[in-house]
């Protein structure tokens, strides 16, 4: 069976394609363009040199148009300790009885005793506390209700 050059091209693409799939990773859908722009290349006539020539150019100029758009639209990433994407015990609530002296508290959280610190600029008021960061094994809270 002889396979025309735009089928090996269309192939390849699905070959990616599916790479994608299974690994999530966008920028194979890039090269996919490209690779598909080699295909439609191969379909009007044009030689292997510049069937390649036009995969090259589509698919890295995709590849680079992509990184350009995510790079300049990126959010502004959060420390480690204070992204809920990291730390699901980010924006949990629990319940202050008292406050110590030295401006910690012990509270009950997921089953364990812990021991929390105020978040900077909040009063030390007993309460309903949000989980505003976890550094190490302190809570870092923040009251519920801010007081106006």
């Amino acid at each position: 069976m002889d396979l025309s050059n735009a089928s090996v091209w269309w192939i390849a693409a699905g070959v990616v394609v599916a790479a994608e799939l299974a690994t999530g990773t966008f920028y194979l859908l890039m090269i996919a363009l490209g690779l598909a722009a080699g295909a439609l290349a191969a379909h009007f006539g044009s030689g292997q040199p510049i069937q390649l020539v036009a995969a090259a150019l589509v698919g890295g100029g995709a590849t680079a148009a992509w990184h350009w758009w995510r790079v300049s639209h990126a959010a502004p990433s959060l420390p480690t300790e204070r992204d809920r994407d990291v730390n699901l015990d980010i924006g949990e609530r629990v319940h202050v009885a008292a406050w110590g002296s030295d401006g910690t508290a012990r509270v009950s959280y997921r089953g364990s005793t812990w021991t929390a610190r105020l978040q900077p600029g909040a009063q030390a008021v007993p309460g309903e506390h949000i989980v505003a960061a976890v550094e190490g094994n302190w809570l870092v809270l923040a009251p519920r209700f801010a007081s106006h």
